[in-house]
């Protein structure tokens, strides 16, 4: 079954802004995605209505973080793409006849909807400062550069 990787993909894209002093159009984090410039500006339209980011159009235009990195946090962000779905398990029918599979629903409905809300409870208790934090880190301790981290374009 294929992960949904918007979440991923995003933050992604906002520790690299983060890390850049000037705008990045649309195709340049595509080319950090490894997708089409359609599905950037998409996901950016939720950020952007959130009050994340902001862009300009024209010669030099393009795409910047307008929010503090310490007040914005994962689950902030997985909302303002749009909620995906958390977890990719679901019941074989969601309207049973058999009450061996209403049992068997049941019991997974329960197990689902709690670690869902253990999940949120996690994103929304890390911030993209947090990540910041992890990646320079990372960054310093294996001996990497900002020329190291970019991708091409």
């Amino acid at each position: 079954m294929k992960r949904d990787s918007k979440l991923s993909g995003v933050l992604h894209v906002l520790l690299h802004m983060a890390e850049l002093n000037a705008p990045i159009t649309s195709e340049a984090l595509a080319a950090a995605m490894q997708t089409n410039p359609v599905v950037v500006r998409r996901l950016m339209a939720g950020l952007r209505q959130a009050g994340f980011v902001s862009s300009a159009k024209g010669h030099g235009g393009g795409w910047v973080l307008s929010c503090s990195l310490g007040s914005v946090t994962l689950g902030d962000i997985h909302n303002a793409v749009g909620a995906p779905a958390l977890l990719a398990m679901g019941n074989r029918t969601e309207s049973p006849g058999c009450i061996v599979e209403q049992a068997v629903n049941a019991a997974l409905d329960g197990a689902c909807q709690e670690a869902e809300a253990l999940l949120l409870r996690r994103l929304n208790g890390i911030t993209l400062a947090d990540l910041s934090r992890d990646f320079h880190r990372r960054m310093t301790g294996g001996g990497f550069t900002a020329k190291d981290i970019a991708h091409a374009s």
